[in-house]
């Protein structure tokens, strides 16, 4: 390849990253995620996933509530992703995330930290919604970007994007990112029947408990802007201000199921 075409080649990533993610195929986030996900579940991150057949019972509410979400018809891409879920036991981790393509996973720490269901579906709502508006593809492109743009564009080979995957876990989000997932997680549970608050819920016991980036690792990879709280109350207001229910009761029984 001569030096001008790598040059007008160098433009057009860069060109093309700044029109967002809209040049993206859906198939890279599908490449992507599964790529990092096959790596967590065949334990290359040193990561603990629940057997699913052992624990029945946490897979069964949390896999529910997801479908609660897909069904809101809010999500975009509901029919797109696989929206595939794992629970990572490891009780001191307040975490959880959403790959591109849809493959969730949520810690136990984060589920028995959280008091209600409508918490928890506010942080599943969040996770998703990164994965729905293609935030972790999108960063992956500006980060990466000549090398991973070319493969992108000349459809370079699948296996080349492996070790980008694995970078997807420990990804960090902008601050427009996080205010435009926390406004999706609030549209998604307001079309059912949780208080659709959820993320605003989980934000305000760290901020009353004095948790910070320090000590809660949702919060490393997630900035966490002024007023968030404040601003998912406003969403909540402008959709009609409906009260959800928490269904605490049924939340505390599936927590008692977990090891």
């Amino acid at each position: 390849m001569t030096f001008r075409k790598l040059v007008l080649l160098f433009v057009s990533v860069l060109f093309l990253s700044s029109c967002g993610n809209g040049w993206i195929p859906i198939s890279i986030d599908e490449t992507l995620g599964s790529q990092s996900a096959a790596q967590i579940n065949e334990g290359a991150m040193l990561m603990e996933i629940l057997d699913e057949t052992k624990h029945a019972a946490p897979y069964k509410y949390l896999n529910k509530l997801k479908d609660k979400i897909l069904a809101s018809g809010k999500v975009k891409h509901s029919k797109d992703f696989n929206w595939e879920l794992k629970i990572i036991k490891d009780d001191s981790v307040l975490n959880a995330f959403c790959l591109p393509g849809g493959y969730i996973y949520v810690y136990t720490g984060l589920m028995k930290y959280l008091d209600s269901e409508d918490a928890l579906a506010g942080v599943l709502g969040h996770e998703m919604a990164h994965a729905d508006l293609r935030h972790g593809t999108t960063q992956m492109v500006k980060n990466m970007g000549l090398s991973l743009g070319l493969q992108l564009i000349f459809g370079g080979d699948a296996s080349q994007l492996v070790n980008i995957g694995a970078n997807l876990i420990s990804l960090s989000f902008s601050r427009g990112d996080e205010k435009e997932a926390d406004m999706r997680s609030v549209e998604y549970l307001y079309e059912t029947e949780l208080d659709a608050r959820g993320t605003g819920i989980f934000f305000d016991k760290l901020q009353k408990e004095g948790k910070d980036a320090g000590v809660v690792e949702f919060l490393s990879t997630h900035p966490n802007p002024e007023n968030r709280v404040e601003e998912i109350n406003r969403k909540w207001k402008e959709l009609g201000g409906k009260k959800g229910k928490n269904n605490k009761e049924a939340y505390q029984k599936m927590l008692r199921s977990l090891p």
